[in-house]
């Protein structure tokens, strides 16, 4: 796999198709390659040059164990850095989960790198707290439950996300979780954004609510995936590119 470097780590992605660039990340636990498992990148590389990143902590990418190595400033110098590397001045951008965090991370940090965005399940007001605010009501923990423990043992139970899992450093995860959980509210500094959006969640996801709220807030686009939790919101493909392929080739 090809690679760029930013802030001296390795970043690796794969290039595929032909048309103007869009970038897919990948959520937590997920590589560039799980687009194309789940169904995504067959469709998308008729129309698009797709870049599949392998955010910096997973994949084939660098996994360092400092939280502060996975900051959102941090994550869209990672992906600049392969833009430069593929030589496109701009490009779509699709984050899913974590990826969706990066997706409104370049609306702030790097908006003129972008030609549109679509963002799919992430919480901008409270950010990934009100996960765990959910996840510790639904299964009555107390409120000193590792966290980190509690996801990478959900994600487990699904055969992709274990693979990543059992194949990965489980210092560079935990250091990765503990950036993304400190990210808090970004819907006000999207307020004044430029780059056209769409959003989308599953209707089952405690991140539905607020994040199509942020979408009304701002004046982004907006559809949800009905009776999809966060995970079978990812998985159904053949249900979100609909909505998305169209908001893509919009000239």
């Amino acid at each position: 796999m090809p690679i760029a470097r930013s802030h001296g780590f390795k970043i690796s992605y794969e290039v595929s198709g032909d048309g103007p660039p869009l970038v897919l990340h990948p959520g937590m636990f997920q590589t560039g390659a799980s687009w194309r498992a789940a169904g995504y990148t067959e469709v998308l590389e008729a129309t698009h040059t797709v870049i599949a990143i392998d955010p910096l902590g997973l994949g084939a990418s660098d996994g360092p164990h400092d939280a502060a190595a996975y900051a959102l400033e941090r994550r869209v110098a990672s992906v600049t850095a392969v833009l430069d590397e593929v030589g496109a001045e701009r490009a779509a951008f699709w984050g899913y989960s974590m990826g969706a965090l990066t997706a409104l991370g370049m609306a702030i940090h790097a908006p003129e790198r972008c030609t549109r965005l679509v963002v799919g399940a992430w919480d901008p007001v409270e950010g990934f707290a009100s996960g765990v605010a959910h996840a510790l009501h639904h299964f009555g923990l107390p409120a000193d439950t590792d966290v980190f423990a509690l996801l990478t043992q959900a994600a487990h139970t699904d055969p992709a996300q274990a693979a990543v899992i059992d194949a990965g450093d489980q210092a560079a995860f935990r250091a990765n979780f503990v950036a993304f959980s400190r990210e808090g509210e970004l819907a006000s500094r999207l307020e004044s954004a430029t780059v056209p959006m769409l959003m989308y969640c599953g209707t089952e996801d405690s991140w539905h609510a607020p994040l199509r709220e942020a979408a009304e807030r701002i004046g982004a686009g907006f559809f949800s995936v009905p009776g999809a939790d966060h995970l079978a919101s990812w998985k159904r493909a053949g249900d979100v590119l609909p909505h998305v392929r169209p908001f893509l080739n919009r000239s």
